[in-house]
């Protein structure tokens, strides 16, 4: 449990203006925000963006201070209240040198990429003080095999989703052609989709039979169903013991690629690739317990070691907004329209994976 803490007003906010606009001062966090807080869902946000120049602190940190300054959250506690239990938002002054960590590295150290990935996997397993607004930027200046400097940031998940974030990043960000414009991003096309061919009746029927069949699966989940006891479940407790990160860079336009030629979404394309990677782990892994060497399967790979019907799933998180292009959030934020509003508007479903060995890589997408 939380102590309570001594709250000290931020004047820098009340000189600009920020304190309170918002209307969050000392008002309860939403019941996403207390969820993400609880003992067992105790979430934070940690990403990592690479720069092509080295990253000078004395410069950065004034804007970072400015970029947070904005959305009052970065400059709040998150107080308990000890008779109910109940954190609510109160803010505080923001020492800008106990949120923008640069430690002292070698810039041309060896092994530079797997330093970052144990540095990333180091976060995953500490918490931030709760005497302090929940984020942090962590600045690398080490070089990689794809950046010659590493910003990561970690921010509790109370604060905001991927959505806010990304759009608070974007919003200050400038052209390099142009420094004084923003960046802008491709429009969406505005495909219709197949089942909205169909009609609007049809479609509205279609949404309600999806939901419908999610909720059943998901209470048939909560009461007694079960995924598979493969070698990717872990006991009871696995959620607890220390994460592994690791990077991965690919080309963004071998994914568009794809998704063109098979007129689908980045996000089907990567789904499809997620399930081609562990129908080929979990065959590896199968192999080896069948043949009862110990020895990794390099060879033979085609050959199909898996059980049949495996269930494989997955919580995925999607944006509930009812704006959905992330360069139109930037705008609405600083209109102050309801549809750019910080925080955590998300939702999720379970999603199974098809696992099995397909001849075509291409099928796992088509599948998905």
């Amino acid at each position: 449990m939380r102590a309570l803490k001594h709250v000290q007003t931020r004047p820098e906010a009340q000189k600009l203006g920020l304190q309170g606009r918002d209307g969050e001062d000392g008002q309860p966090l939403s019941p996403m925000a207390q969820f993400f807080n609880e003992p067992g869902s105790n979430v934070y946000i940690v990403a990592s963006m690479g720069f092509r120049t080295k990253l000078q602190p004395d410069i950065l940190k004034p804007v970072l201070m400015h970029i947070f300054v904005k959305q009052p959250r970065f400059s709040r506690l998150q107080v308990e209240n000890k008779e109910t239990g109940e954190l609510k938002w109160f803010p505080t002054d923001v020492d800008l040198e106990k949120h923008v960590i640069v430690p002292d590295l070698d810039p041309n150290m060896d092994g530079a990429d797997q330093f970052v990935e144990d540095y990333l996997s180091s976060l995953s397993k500490t918490n931030m003080v709760n005497s302090k607004p929940q984020w942090e930027v962590h600045l690398l200046n080490v070089k990689t095999s794809d950046a010659e400097a590493v910003a990561i940031y970690r921010i509790h998940h109370s604060i905001a989703d991927g959505m806010s974030l990304v759009s608070l990043i974007l919003a200050h960000s400038r052209q390099v052609s142009n420094p004084s414009a923003s960046p802008t991003l491709p429009a969406a096309m505005n495909k219709k989709s197949s089942y909205r061919k169909l009609g609007g009746f049809l479609s509205v029927l279609y949404v309600l039979w999806n939901t419908l069949v999610a909720v059943f699966m998901f209470v048939l989940t909560a009461l007694f169903l079960k995924d598979t006891q493969t070698p990717l479940k872990g006991p009871p407790g696995v959620e607890l013991r220390p994460r592994r990160i690791v990077r991965r860079t690919i080309n963004l336009q071998d994914i568009k690629l794809v998704k063109n030629a098979l007129d689908c979404t980045i996000n089907d394309v990567m789904l499809g690739v997620t399930q081609a990677g562990l129908s080929r782990y979990l065959n590896r892994r199968y192999g080896e317990l069948q043949n009862n060497t110990g020895v990794t399967l390099e060879q033979n790979t085609k050959k199909n070691y898996l059980p049949k019907n495996i269930r494989l799933r997955a919580a995925f998180f999607f944006n509930l907004r009812s704006c959905t292009e992330i360069n139109a959030v930037p705008d609405a934020m600083k209109e102050g329209k309801k549809t750019g509003r910080f925080g955590n508007k998300i939702g999720y479903v379970i999603l199974p994976f098809n696992i099995g060995i397909q001849d075509d890589p291409l099928d796992y997408i088509r599948q998905g």
